[in-house]
């Protein structure tokens, strides 16, 4: 009898240890997950998020009498168009537009003086700020990971200067206020271990609102 007392506490310590290291394995999993989670620069965010299960039968979810729906919306939807070499990128929502430039296409290497064809590619950019008459442009630039981060802070901070600086003379007495930042290595969206990913990397973005409808 002594022995069949002793065996169910120290049966009910194994499975509480296991229950301990099943909910450290899962929980560590999330972790990892959401260290993979993309990253976006303040203010830039995307506003749209995975849909919620619901359980239709639930009551709570029940009109109560006399009650209306409200009227419908669009949820906001991003489109995304991105030539063949992934040079130039546009992304449009319901409430803002961004284009992305790869520094190739405006920069020689490791530079931040604008090449012969970078302002015609910019000066476009500044046509759909005219058209969609927006108020505020953002202006952020970004590095791969090589070499030093504070190289690649300063530098991302030139391009974008060099950017804002053709867009306001393109743009200028439109009444236009600028927030010109550069992120360095910051906020990636695509894998730096290989150049192809390092190249999408190194890129000025400049978004700004959308005219309402």
């Amino acid at each position: 009898m002594t022995h069949t007392r002793t065996q169910a506490p120290r049966l009910a310590i194994v499975l509480a240890a296991a229950s301990v290291m099943v909910a450290t394995n899962v929980f560590g999993a999330v972790s990892a997950h959401a260290d993979d989670s993309p990253s976006y620069p303040p203010g830039t965010e995307p506003t749209a998020s995975a849909p919620v299960e619901v359980d239709a039968n639930d009551p709570d979810l029940k009109l109560v009498d006399g009650a209306t729906l409200a009227d419908p919306k669009v949820l906001d939807i991003k489109s995304v168009i991105e030539d063949e070499g992934g040079e130039e990128r546009r992304e449009d929502t319901n409430s803002d537009v961004k284009f992305a430039l790869q520094a190739e296409v405006l920069f020689g290497k490791d530079s931040a003086k604008l090449s012969s064809g970078a302002t015609s590619r910019i000066a476009e950019i500044a046509e759909e700020i005219k058209a969609q008459n927006a108020k505020k442009v953002r202006v952020f630039g970004f590095t791969d990971n090589l070499g030093s981060s504070a190289h690649g802070d300063v530098l991302s901070r030139q391009r974008a200067t060099a950017v804002h600086n053709v867009l306001e003379e393109e743009l200028a007495d439109s009444g236009i206020t600028y927030e010109v930042r550069g992120y360095g290595e910051q906020y990636p969206i695509a894998d730096n271990s290989t150049e192809a990913g390092r190249k999408k990397n190194r890129r000025v973005e400049v978004s700004f609102p959308r005219t309402e409808s």
